[in-house]
């Protein structure tokens, strides 16, 4: 009998055949022997670079803040460690969520491409949960590595699947969006969940994710990081009691939006896992950026052209740059309206600001960590260098972090014109930090909070993690 077309039932894919599942069975199946030596290296400093940044970060008002909220507004739960706080403990998702607002509290974190923040949405979450764990079932080092990897896997897999995702944002702060994602990845495997768990795990924290670009330049924007940690912690283990979600969620469905809700554009493709040991992992082809210093990491590019320019200009006079030296300061950038602040008020917008990290490059030579105090944004030097900053944004200069330059041209009183001009920045994933200017980066971090021989110390742990039978020498350092 022919059926009317109002009645025929759709075949429900086969778990094979969806994204989503794809997805949940390479989080659960993917096995420590797929990690090169090259993943090894890079995740390894990656975790190295993030503790460090978590470390200095334990140090600001926005943390103290999260701190303090989570102190007084939950009951105690003395399990997991807490960033720069001997002796400070609170339950797995708050700590995962206070240590990701460290890590992201004065923008020092690494940046991948598609742009995003890879390490301080997963790095709290595993450590966490790993303190979590009884003392007979740590994850090793090597398995505590992998857990990570998959989690920031997981991050690049997704936003490969949007072309708006390769741009500067302008809706959510990916972070938010993947970083939640990412984490809940990461945990779901250190948790061993299968693979329909697995994929729950992700269709769970899809529910919890997405924060607006608005809230960028302000003490709200770390919160990005640290509720992608937590509520991606909590994604996973809601998963492992049981809770069930779309076994759809990262699959391109008509007319009902899914992950595609963060990405116009999301075309997914499924996350095959061959059956040798074929699997190359994204960060193997796509290497990290780590900052010199503490702000978006556009800022590097102007900055680095402002101290090429600050050389000259330091040769013609006493040694020193003088705001009467100069009429005209014209900065060739990106156009990108979070990160355009003429005269920034707080030190989070100054960390947004092309015009305050040119101008600060360009009468310091460098931008530091002093740069952002209070009473440098005051200086007036400063503040006239400001007031005779424009920019131009080329038609060959998109928001893009691969592809993006940096100019910064100044115009003398006596008409001379000195240029400076950065297409890649010492830090960028094209010209990496040696692993001695990345350890030199953690020792002034960590050294901030930590006694010299614990800076040490985890220096060589994090070094020695994929050989550790435990992740319990990692863990008791951050104690």
């Amino acid at each position: 009998m022919k059926i009317p077309y109002s009645l025929r039932v759709l075949r429900r894919p086969a778990p094979e055949d969806t994204v989503t599942d794809s997805f949940g069975k390479f989080i659960s199946e993917v096995k420590p022997q797929h990690l090169s030596s090259v993943v090894l290296h890079r995740s390894k400093r990656m975790v190295l670079d993030s503790i460090g940044v978590g470390v200095i970060g334990s140090t600001t008002d926005v943390f103290e803040l999260a701190l303090q909220h989570c102190q007084h507004m939950y009951a105690p739960d003395d399990i997991s460690s807490v960033y720069g706080r001997r002796g400070t403990r609170l339950s797995p998702t708050l700590a995962a969520f206070v240590n990701g607002v460290a890590t992201h509290s004065m923008d020092f974190d690494d940046t991948w491409h598609p742009a995003t923040h890879p390490s301080g949405a997963v790095l709290p979450a595993v450590l966490a949960l790993s303190d979590m764990m009884s003392a007979n079932s740590k994850p090793s080092g090597l398995d505590f590595l992998l857990a990570f990897n998959i989690g920031i896997e997981i991050q690049g897999r997704l936003m490969r699947f949007s072309n708006e995702a390769h741009n500067i944002p302008k809706r959510f702060h990916p972070p938010s969006v993947v970083g939640t994602m990412g984490s809940a990845a990461a945990c779901a495997r250190l948790l061993s969940l299968d693979p329909s768990q697995c994929s729950h795990a992700l269709a769970i924290a899809t529910s919890l994710s997405g924060a607006p670009m608005a809230n960028a330049a302000t003490q709200s924007k770390p919160l990005h990081i640290g509720n992608a940690s937590r509520l991606g912690l909590e994604a996973a283990l809601l998963a492992s009691r049981g809770l069930e979600a779309s076994s759809l969620v990262l699959d391109a469905v008509t007319g009902v939006a899914g992950f595609n809700a963060f990405y116009e554009d999301y075309v997914p493709q499924p996350l095959e896992l061959s059956n040798d040991d074929g699997h190359m992992f994204l960060l193997e082809e796509q290497d990290m950026a780590f900052k010199r210093f503490p702000a978006h990491l556009g800022m590097h590019w102007v900055a680095d052209a402002a101290a090429s320019v600050h050389k000259i200009l330091v040769g013609f006079g006493p040694g020193t740059v003088c705001p009467a030296q100069v009429q005209d300061i014209l900065l060739r950038v990106p156009k990108s309206k979070y990160i355009n602040r003429p005269f920034p008020d707080s030190e989070h917008e100054a960390r947004h600001s092309f015009q305050f990290n040119a101008c600060s490059a360009l009468l310091d030579g460098e931008v530091t960590v002093q740069s952002f105090t209070p009473a440098a944004l005051r200086r007036p030097d400063l503040l006239a260098l400001l007031s005779r900053v424009r920019m131009e944004h080329p038609q060959d200069n998109p928001a893009n972090f691969n592809s993006m330059y940096g100019e910064v041209q100044v115009t003398l009183v006596g008409g001379d014109i000195l240029k400076g001009h950065c297409d890649t920045f010492y830090g960028h994933w094209r010209n990496p930090l040696t692993n001695e200017s990345l350890r030199k980066k953690f020792r002034n971090n960590a050294g901030a909070v930590l006694p010299s021989e614990k800076v040490e110390r985890l220096i060589d742990v994090v070094e020695e993690l994929d050989r550790l039978g435990d992740c319990r020498a990692l863990l008791s350092q951050l104690q």
